[in-house]
């Protein structure tokens, strides 16, 4: 954790008071005691730092000083068809910490029916991934995330005016172009799950406009792809 990141409900009078997680980290990790600083910030607003004023078996109290935009985010899209939910975890926390603001989990024909029923969608789940690559990142803007568990009315009936004005990719490693480096341009990138994309479901994207880009003869698993990608298109 680099940075600690706060609920606004939290935050009264410049004060906040933790407990649960975030307490245990500061205590059992960073070992803080009173008169410490440390990066904080408010989720969807400021960075700054924070004074410890006590601490205790169960919580800390802050005295915080928010006054720090966060980093800008990267203009990218990512349509990401489901992995399984230990994955989506941890895709979940590097794409937060990268800079991508907005996530579409579709379906597709290799993603298993049972990762629609797991509880690693549900909202709090997905938010706590999220706010755990935040503050890692020490960012303080969570992303967007949207399910679509039907592909076809997906691809269909919102796709093309999402990527509309974009330039749109999808990773597919059965293709001749590569992906570009270093482009200057808002960007939707979809990438299929473990075993890529059929020919149908690339056929759909392709008449939404998207290219189909390589990242090399190496085939990569999903969670290694997605990082490699990002870092490609827009370099931190």
């Amino acid at each position: 954790m680099n940075t600690l990141l706060l609920e606004s409900s939290t935050i009264v009078d410049g004060e906040a008071v933790i407990s649960g997680r975030q307490h245990q980290h500061l205590t059992d990790v960073q070992k803080v005691v009173v008169g410490d600083r440390l990066r904080v910030g408010e989720i969807n607003g400021q960075l700054g730092s924070a004074l410890i004023t006590a601490t205790d078996e169960h919580r800390t109290s802050l005295s915080l000083s928010l006054t720090e935009a966060p980093p800008l985010p990267i203009p990218l899209t990512l349509v990401l068809a489901l992995p399984r939910p230990k994955m989506l975890r941890r895709i979940l926390q590097t794409v937060a910490a990268m800079g991508v603001k907005k996530i579409h989990l579709i379906n597709a024909s290799r993603v298993e029916k049972s990762y629609w029923q797991s509880p690693m969608l549900e909202p709090d789940a997905i938010r706590q991934q999220l706010i755990l690559g935040l503050e890692q990142a020490c960012d303080s803007q969570l992303p967007e995330v949207q399910l679509h568990p039907l592909f076809k009315p997906f691809v269909e009936d919102q796709l093309p005016a999402l990527a509309e004005g974009q330039l749109a990719l999808v990773a597919h490693p059965y293709t001749e172009d590569r992906c570009p480096v270093e482009i200057a341009q808002p960007t939707m990138l979809a990438v299929g799950p473990e075993g890529g994309f059929i020919p149908y479901e690339i056929t759909k994207l392709r008449s939404c406009g998207f290219k189909s880009v390589h990242i090399g003869s190496r085939i990569l698993r999903v969670e290694t792809a997605i990082p490699v990608l990002l870092s490609r298109l827009f370099p931190l």
